[in-house]
């Protein structure tokens, strides 16, 4: 018993650090992607330059800017998990292809590296929330006297 205690106030210094970067993290994605989403839809910015140089067809930003947006709101709410989870997919899937695509198409690396960077902190955020839902799971289980 004496262990718990000693080693407790450690868990919870570790678990706030956790939760603040985890939402310092996800602050700035979701500010960050919406912002881009809203200059695409506006169609002014470095976003739609990139988007039209790569050979993308300029409707492209619109569909891309409703998207950034809607999963700006899904990943900052908590009430439907799978949604943000799709929501951390989409920009997942959107940070890599733009990545890909920069690499392909031979542009300077620091038009490649910037979407590189948001998506290793976007998978930190992520990994964050989970880490975090699975410790809040493992104390709901710890108080009701069950295990998974």
């Amino acid at each position: 018993m004496e262990n718990l205690i000693v080693n407790q106030p450690h868990s919870l210094a570790s678990g706030k650090a956790a939760t603040w970067t985890y939402r310092i993290l996800t602050a700035f994605i979701v500010i960050t992607m919406t912002i881009a989403g809203w200059m695409l839809l506006m169609r002014v910015g470095p976003n739609v330059e990139g988007v039209t140089h790569l050979g993308f067809p300029l409707y492209l930003c619109s569909i891309l800017g409703v998207a950034k947006i809607l999963a700006g709101v899904a990943i900052a709410q908590n009430r439907f998990p799978l949604i943000k989870e799709w929501a951390y997919a989409g920009y997942s899937f959107n940070l890599a292809g733009a990545t890909a695509s920069h690499v392909l198409a031979h542009d300077s690396v620091d038009k490649t590296i910037t979407p590189a960077i948001i998506l290793i902190l976007l998978l930190s955020s992520y990994y964050l929330w989970k880490k975090q839902k699975q410790s809040i799971n493992h104390e709901i289980n710890k108080w009701n006297g069950t295990t998974n």
